[in-house]
């Protein structure tokens, strides 16, 4: 055995080995609401940021350990706080910055979960609760990499690394480019870890190479200056509501594909993807059809796709007879890597102005914009990446596309021209993130930290 096949080994068996205490502390931090969003304690999420904190100081190997907040641009508030940790390089050895988010979605709907969604709970080899998936595991995989590094090599390696878990990713990274600017010494690397997606399937890895970028938006239909009686006015008068309806119509053709002059498609090949498996890993039952053209995965990698996301108007315990004056609706675009999110918003809403019925007003505002984005492929970290993966899973990893967006990544570009940058998996197709009952399988969070302790070692013994 040569010392290269010893380290390794070293390695995965201090990384297995950890498994059971990095899920120890995966349900601890699961127990803490650490909900972003306006409207909700804030103290909780400063209560999880010291919990990471305290991870991170436990390791013993960083030179600081802080928990820090940026200005919100354009607002006078101050985001939500992050942990920042950080340990030099040394003897040419490069330097890898490992990013996570602490904070968790709400909760939604309580009654459709089937355990307490705060409260961690093992079933079939899950593990079920809110952020056990997005993206506490992530944290977890990165302090338990770390903790498998220091068990198998010492606390005095001389790989260089920065932590950077935020604290406001599914509300919207609302100070992420300010702390970028505000910490870009303290955070720059030569390779960057984003512990934020999905796998293949639970037993396959995933290198994520392709993102789509997004778009939201709330817009306003108005008709009337007032709510009038639907049986005196019914019939002449145009409501808000039909006018919504029909607005919203003219977005997808009858294929249900998008149908707005403007939105980019990517034109690349896609794995093959049964429709048997979508209606698997997206709960579509019998008797409904796919939407869209093309084969699945270009349309859910590659095309533009428009939801609506909420509708305010009046809802079955209140409805009257009455003509609704005005409606609220909040849009959501998803787009095709190649154009930028502004552009694909200005398509949006020119299409939308150009079929306002009955000359509805439209009112256009709360715009959100996040670029997708494109893996370049080449560097010795995709390959390093690939390699661990690989020694960790099993199967080879697909480099695959997804449909979902982590707009900061972009931000990460922009600051960090020259890194590397790695998207990885923590999730499976069944983890349910964001919605009830979410859901890590307890399989792929073990391979997910056996592959990343595999990759701190190989980059500890790469110089750059």
């Amino acid at each position: 055995m040569t010392s290269d096949d010893s380290r390794t080994d070293s390695v995965r068996a201090a990384a297995t080995g950890g498994v059971p205490a990095a899920l120890a502390d995966l349900g601890a931090l699961v127990r803490i609401p650490s909900i972003a969003f306006p409207g909700f304690d804030p103290a909780n999420v400063r209560r999880s940021a010291d919990a990471v904190a305290d991870l991170a100081r436990d390791l013993g190997i960083f030179e600081t350990v802080e928990v820090r907040q940026a200005a919100i641009p354009g607002a006078d508030e101050i985001g939500m706080p992050a942990v920042v940790a950080t340990r030099a390089a040394r003897n040419g050895r490069p330097t890898i910055l490992l990013y996570a988010h602490h904070d968790v979605q709400p909760v939604g709907d309580e009654s459709l979960w089937e355990s307490a969604p705060f409260e961690p709970t093992v079933r079939a080899g899950r593990l079920y609760g809110r952020g056990a998936a997005d993206d506490k595991a992530g944290v977890m995989v990165h302090i338990g990499a770390l903790r498998a590094l220091v068990e198998a090599l010492g606390d005095d390696f001389d790989l260089g690394v920065a932590l950077f878990i935020e604290g406001e990713e599914e509300a919207g990274s609302r100070s992420f480019a300010q702390f970028l600017s505000d910490n870009a010494d303290t955070l720059r690397a030569d390779a960057i870890v984003v512990a934020d997606s999905t796998n293949w399937d639970a037993s396959t890895p995933a290198l994520t190479v392709s993102l789509r970028g997004n778009t939201r938006f709330t817009l306003r239909v108005r008709t009337l200056d007032h709510a009038s009686h639907s049986g005196m006015f019914g019939g002449a008068v145009p409501d808000a509501t039909m006018a919504t309806v029909k607005l919203l119509a003219t977005l997808w053709d009858e294929d249900g594909a998008v149908a707005v002059q403007g939105l980019t498609e990517r034109d690349a090949p896609t794995p093959a993807y049964p429709e048997e498996t979508l209606r698997d890993e997206a709960g579509l039952p019998d008797g409904v059809s796919p939407i869209g053209r093309g084969t699945i995965l270009s349309r859910l990698w590659n095309k533009p796709s428009i939801t609506v996301t909420g509708i305010g108007a009046p809802g079955v315990a209140n409805a009257s007879n009455t003509l609704s004056p005005e409606i609220a609706v909040v849009i959501s675009a998803r787009v095709a890597p190649g154009q930028r999110a502004v552009d694909a918003y200005a398509a949006i809403e020119a299409h939308l102005r150009a079929h306002a019925p009955f000359g509805a007003q439209l009112t256009f505002s709360d715009q959100d914009y996040g670029d997708p984005f494109l893996v370049d492929t080449s560097g010795w970290a995709v390959a390093d990446a690939r390699d661990a993966l690989r020694e960790a899973y099993g199967p080879e990893p697909v480099e695959m596309g997804v449909g979902g967006s982590i707009p900061f990544i972009a931000d990460l570009v922009r600051e960090f021209p020259g890194a590397q940058i790695l998207v990885t998996g923590v999730e499976d197709p069944h983890a349910r993130a964001h919605s009830p009952n979410e859901s890590l399988h307890l399989d792929t969070f073990r391979n997910a930290l056996v592959a990343e302790a595999l990759l701190l070692a190989k980059l500890d013994a790469r110089t750059v």
